[in-house]
């Protein structure tokens, strides 16, 4: 016979190739349950808020901290205004 009988299938149905195969399914599902978790959170906007423009870790928006070191002299008028302009534009 060719090996194809029931229950001898080729090598019991499985083969080598066949436990990778089936590692390679699982990796493949995993990576689309993780795949939807993160388009879940980028659209819902469940994103960092440093990024849009909300407070940052210290709980200081970026334009508020930009307005403090002007304040204290660390930054000049026209840096300032530059950078705020940077800020506003990338929102």
């Amino acid at each position: 016979m060719c090996g194809y009988e029931w229950g001898n299938g080729w090598h019991g149905g499985w083969g080598g190739g066949g436990i990778v195969m089936g590692v390679l399914m699982v990796l493949l599902v995993v990576a689309v349950i993780v795949a939807i978790i993160f388009a879940v959170r980028y659209l819902s906007g469940g994103g960092s808020s440093h990024h849009r423009g909300g407070p940052g870790p210290d709980g200081m928006r970026a334009e508020d901290r930009l307005a403090d070191r002007f304040a204290r002299g660390e930054i000049d008028e026209d840096e300032f205004r530059r950078r705020m302009t940077l800020l506003r534009e990338h929102r």
